[in-house]
């Protein structure tokens, strides 16, 4: 997915759909459930509208804000599924800071123009990598509420059917998990595969810069605890730790390079 360059209406956008996730997340303690399912369901239409708006530029641009926008997007409409099935998982007030913050952040840094090279592909070859964000980040999720919910169970903070059951957490978990890892095969086999296409003549096979490293680790560290869940029946504290550490290499791979790359050294490659 490419974001295009920010015009007043997309900055205006941008910032209604902030505010609104902001309301949605400071005023979700005194609003009912479905009142706030409703603010958070506007904010999410709203960020919705702010990236097709950016679908439509002349000059196409993407870097690691947009990316954290279009993954807090991702995020909250699995979110939006998962709530008509299992309306005790109670993430909204959090979801909703982060959406906010990943579109301020886009607004401030809305990316640098693609290769002038690259292929008509590039952009769906993009949107794996980015849909592979979202599912991961789903997992997280799903395993800080496993975290959450075990803490509070220790602490006889909770009733036992106060929430979602922990099996379904962890099973809910690994689904993503699994979904993600295919999508980033996918992305990372197209790279190996046809990546003079996409990036133009000039590439050949795998540059194996900091993206490419981080990708494939991540890759590893995913394969490793889908592996260990199979094999080994890994649960619990073990796989969530394999799971925070791919994710970390995973954001590090794209966003965290980009980042180096447009605010940290101001450069602009793709």
């Amino acid at each position: 997915m490419i974001l295009a360059i920010p015009s007043p209406l997309a900055v205006a956008l941008g910032i209604a759909t902030a505010a609104a996730y902001g309301f949605a997340a400071a005023a979700g303690a005194r609003l009912s459930r479905k009142a706030t399912q409703w603010a958070l369901g506007l904010a999410w239409l709203l960020h919705a509208a702010v990236l097709g708006h950016g679908l439509v530029g002349s000059q196409p641009k993407f870097g690691f804000a947009p990316a954290l926008s279009v993954t807090a997007w991702l995020v909250l409409t699995v979110y939006a599924v998962e709530s008509r099935m299992y309306p005790q998982l109670k993430v909204r007030r959090a979801l909703a800071w982060l959406g906010a913050a990943a579109v301020l952040l886009a607004i401030l840094f809305p990316g640098t123009p693609l290769h002038v090279s690259a292929s008509p592909w590039l952009p769906l070859h993009l949107a794996l990598g980015i849909a592979s964000y979202g599912l991961f980040g789903a997992a997280v999720v799903h395993a800080w509420l496993i975290t959450r919910a075990e803490k509070q169970i220790r602490l006889a903070a909770a009733e036992p059917q106060s929430g979602v059951p922990l099996l379904t957490l962890e099973r809910l978990t690994f689904r993503f998990v699994m979904a993600g890892f295919v999508l980033l095969s996918a992305t990372l086999l197209a790279g190996l595969l046809f990546s003079e296409t996409l990036y133009g003549a000039s590439v050949r096979g795998w540059k194996w810069d900091h993206k490419t490293v981080f990708s494939v680790l991540a890759w590893i560290s995913f394969a490793v605890l889908l592996i260990g869940r199979v094999r080994f029946g890994w649960r619990g504290r073990t796989a969530r730790r394999v799971l925070y550490a791919g994710s970390a290499l995973l954001l590090l791979a794209y966003v965290g390079s980009r980042f180096v790359l447009e605010v940290v050294l101001a450069r602009g490659a793709t």
